[in-house]
């Protein structure tokens, strides 16, 4: 929508990755003389790590752009978590080789006979996984085993390594990672962008989309867009992109800090409810807090017991409640007689009980 408000020709704060936009900041620019000295050596590891957004991917991007095709063959990979046998099964079809079937042996001597045939091609072969920081061990291993092919004392297969700073800790910290380590041969950590390289980043972007000065920005508006970026290049992105589509729909062709203030306001929903009560602008007075002390409760104090007044029997409910009991007490022995009679029934020879005594003991 906004890209035809102001004229412009493509996108140039979108989030997914693209070279054409690349910026040389300062730490992308250190990140490229390091990625330049790994290409010349042609071996080995390259290590490449930053916090999420920071670039990597537009990097590699742009220096696959720069380099000559003719000379080199590129392969790159997004790893996931997958142990060793997976990773070189996704590497040998990154390739064109087939894995289908196929044993680990044979896969080996696959990919082997294609680094082969790009060397006698003159093609170096580079492999790049980016999200290294997901591989477990014993995949990292077997990307070192793939390190060691090699033809006439030159090695066939470079391998850059791309992930977030977790995966640099996990490098350094590991004894299982030591003959890793020794193959690094450059290793760089992207920064988030300075402030003062805030404004020629927008402007960069801005002119590859063919912006032709509307709207303008003010250096208030750069200021706010650090502070709340941080200078992460996707938070970045996320946060232009979303004052210019503001910028559009208010028609604005001058973009200040409280246009980016009302922006960053709506995209943290921090919008404050209508029943809390504007502060006021004079100077607050001083509040002294008491310092804390413990306050124990009262003991319980015995409850007085209350006088009640005598309860009102009625006679007639007492004599009936008497000529009951007296029922149950007579009952009571009328059973006792019958189990009397019983008793002496079963330890006695005779073959029947006198049923006579036992009706009128009932």
């Amino acid at each position: 929508m906004y890209s035809e408000f102001y004229g412009l020709t493509a996108r140039p704060f979108q989030l997914t990755p693209d070279p054409r936009f690349y910026f040389d900041s300062a730490t992308h620019k250190k990140a490229m003389a390091y990625l330049g000295y790994g290409l010349a050596q042609g071996e080995g590891f390259i290590v490449i790590t930053g916090d999420i957004g920071t670039g990597k991917t537009t990097l590699v991007g742009h220096l696959m752009a720069t380099v000559d095709r003719e000379r080199l063959t590129a392969v790159k990979i997004v790893s996931t978590q997958i142990e060793g046998d997976d990773m070189l099964r996704m590497t040998a079809q990154a390739m064109g080789v087939s894995t289908e079937g196929v044993e680990k042996a044979q896969i080996l001597d696959r990919i082997e006979r294609f680094l082969m045939a790009q060397a006698e091609h003159g093609k170096r072969t580079l492999l790049i996984v980016d999200e290294a920081q997901n591989l477990p061990i014993s995949a990292l291993e077997e990307l070192r085993m793939l390190s060691n092919f090699q033809a006439g004392g030159h090695a066939l297969l470079q391998i850059f390594l791309l992930g977030q700073p977790e995966f640099r800790a996990r490098l350094n910290g590991s004894d299982r990672l030591e003959q890793l380590r020794q193959r690094v041969i450059a290793t760089h950590h992207l920064e988030p962008m300075q402030a003062n390289e805030i404004e020629p980043y927008l402007i960069h972007r801005l002119t590859l989309a063919g912006w032709q000065g509307n709207p303008r920005f003010a250096p208030e508006a750069f200021a706010r867009m650090y502070a709340h970026s941080e200078g992460v290049p996707r938070r970045l992105n996320a946060l232009a992109s979303r004052v210019m589509l503001f910028g559009a729909i208010e028609q604005r062709s001058l973009i200040d800090g409280e246009d980016v203030a009302a922006v960053i306001a709506d995209m943290d929903g921090d919008v404050a409810p209508e029943s809390v009560p504007v502060a006021s602008a004079e100077p607050a007075a001083a509040i002294v807090t008491p310092e804390p002390q413990i306050v124990l409760a009262p003991a319980p104090v015995a409850a007085t017991p209350s006088i009640r007044p005598e309860p009102v029997i009625d006679p007639a409910l007492v004599a009936r409640i008497e000529m009951l009991e007296g029922r149950v007490a007579e009952q009571e022995a009328a059973i006792r007689r019958v189990l009397g009679l019983l008793i002496d029934w079963v330890e006695s020879d005779t073959a029947t009980p006198d049923l006579h005594a036992v009706r009128g003991a009932a």
